[in-house]
């Protein structure tokens, strides 16, 4: 991985203005828009790619085993390295490039070294293991287990993939270079798009899969993966940036950013004990409801899907406003500046908020016609839209904490506090497991995944409540107010849209469904029209400043651009 840098010209030196202290809010919007845009479009590759994927194996038992195989690799890598790697790369590197004189070249390449060599490691025993992580997760038996254990081989290799997109990218992000990683993803839809196309193609109608078709469709999976992470070396070399390998762990600091992770990987462990919980659920509930005869998949595939749909916004607003964000935190963090740190939060907050609650409200009301105009193909039935339609509905509130809890964690992250935030979300996993339980034990096998993705959005909320708290307290000082700024502020501006979402969802649904004989798309693009009308009529007499800003700085950008 052999990336030019100019001779004589250190790793990081000649920084852009992105990583320069002082950087403007306005050169934050517009990182954070290029990567919103790259998220865009990612996102609607990947409704591409989920309506091929529903369409070649519908949401019965045989998407069941897909899906758990294809998450898996993201359940073992993000448990053992990849929340770690999101959450410390950045803040170490922002540090040590202050710190040393080669502005954390060294650093950089040894830190890049000791991960790699820890991916290659947890790659091998992931495959050796696969029967085991598949049992763990599900309680197949038979050919469903055999069918699943097969696609988890093939699919597990993106584990050391995974981690080298994530390692290469916030190198990226640590010198402003933002783009890349949200765009990257693109490649890899395009890649299963046409896996799966060619399987629609090729494939017998019917029955179960064969052996060729597990393989082709498990390693056209990991293909994918491998080219997002590769794809992402022309932006290196732009940034010129060169990897030498380096061994040379002991003595060099590497002990401070390994105690940051530990608590990252019992945080992550934490949360992949509820996952388990909600997998294993699922997968029960799909087979209970196929045992009794219900048409209609209402397992794993189906809160999966749901899923994917409801994380959108939050993937391209909050998590491109953070990222942008984050070398700017970790910058004050590390100047000691709490007052620009609570600053940062206070505009994440208003900002990401602005845009997310006008989507949480449209994925409450439209969650018809979007899970119809998505999945409405291929083996997909009336009766499974309608149940991912209800599961769409209950994760919908769950979406403003979502993001919420997203802003604040990563300011923990920024002043290099890992540990609080595992404590904190011992909250939000604990409730998270046991809130499903109580829904799968008090709900029919049909509405069990709905059940639990309610949980999951109350789970949210009680967190984001109590990381609130908390932040609060650690952000004020001898000098500042009991009630620190980024607060009031926020949960002003928070609780101004909310006064707004209510008649627009009520408005969005009611349009669409008078528009619903004319098709899900008319309904959809009605009632999406509805809400956003709403907003608009609302922004002035509830000064809802921030989304006002939002939409002029994308009127903004079009007209750039056109």
């Amino acid at each position: 991985m052999s990336v030019s840098t100019t001779p004589g010209t250190p790793a990081g030196a000649g920084a852009p203005a992105a990583e320069r202290p002082g950087r403007r809010p306005g050169s934050v919007l517009r990182s954070g828009a290029v990567m919103a845009a790259g998220s865009l479009v990612s996102r609607a590759t990947g409704f591409v790619r989920s309506a091929v994927v529903a369409a070649a194996l519908g949401v019965g038992l045989t998407a069941d085993g897909y899906a758990v195989a294809n998450t898996v690799p993201n359940i073992v890598y993000t448990l053992l390295l990849g929340g770690a790697l999101n959450a410390v790369f950045v803040p170490e590197l922002v540090k040590v490039a202050k710190a040393h004189e080669d502005r954390g070249a060294a650093y950089t390449d040894r830190l890049l070294t000791l991960c790699t060599t820890a991916l290659l490691l947890i790659t091998a025993g992931a495959v050796l293991a696969a029967p085991a992580i598949v049992a763990a997760y599900t309680d197949y038996t038979g050919a469903q287990a055999t069918t699943t254990v097969a696609f988890a081989r093939y699919c597990l290799p993106q584990i050391f993939f995974l981690g080298l997109f994530t390692l290469l990218g916030q190198v990226l992000n640590a010198r402003g270079k933002f783009g890349a990683m949200m765009w990257t993803p693109v490649l890899n839809n395009v890649v299963v798009i046409a896996v799966f196309g060619l399987y629609l193609v090729t494939a017998r109608t019917g029955g179960a899969l064969t052996r060729g078709e597990t393989a082709l469709l498990g390693w056209g999976t990991t293909a994918g993966i491998v080219v997002q992470a590769l794809a992402l070396l022309p932006s290196l070399r732009a940034a010129r940036f060169r990897w030498r390998p380096r061994f040379d762990w002991r003595g060099s600091g590497m002990s401070r950013p390994l105690r940051s992770a530990g608590w990252l990987v019992l945080l992550v462990f934490t949360n992949q004990v509820a996952y388990w919980v909600v997998t294993l659920l699922a997968t029960v509930a799909g087979q209970h409801a196929a045992a009794e005869g219900i048409e209609g998949g209402a397992g794993f595939s189906a809160y999966s899907n749901a899923y994917l749909l409801w994380a959108v916004p939050h993937g391209i607003v909050t998590v491109s406003l953070v990222t942008a964000l984050m070398p700017r935190m970790s910058r004050a963090a590390a100047d000691e500046d709490t007052a620009r740190v609570r600053q940062d939060v206070a505009y994440a907050l208003r900002s990401s908020t602005a845009a997310v609650v006008p989507a949480a409200c449209a994925l409450l009301a439209l969650a018809q016609p979007v899970m119809t105009l998505v999945f409405r193909y291929g083996r997909t039935t009336a009766d499974d839209i309608a149940v991912m339609a209800g599961a769409l509905m209950a994760f919908a509130p769950g979406l403003i904490a979502f993001s919420g809890q997203y802003v604040l964690s990563r300011a923990f992250y920024a002043l290099s506090d890992t540990r609080t935030p595992f404590l904190l979300n011992l909250v939000i996993a604990g409730l998270n497991a046991g809130l499903s339980i109580t829904a799968c034990v008090l709900l029919p096998a049909r509405w069990a995944v709905t059940g639990m993705a309610g949980a999951y959005s109350a789970a949210l909320f009680a967190g984001w409540a109590l990381t609130a708290f908390v932040l609060d307290r650690r952000l004020s000082s001898t000098t500042a107010p009991r009630r620190a700024p980024w607060r009031s502020s926020s949960g002003a501006a928070l609780a101004r849209l909310l006064v707004a979402a209510v008649p627009a969802a009520a408005l969005g649904h009611l349009v669409a469904a008078r528009a619903a004989s004319s098709g899900p798309l008319a309904a959809l693009t009605a009632g999406a029209a509805a809400i956003l009308a709403a907003f608009a009529l609302l922004a002035r007499p509830l000064r809802l400043t921030e989304l006002e800003a939002a939409v002029a700085a994308v009127l903004r950008t079009l007209r750039r651009h056109t």
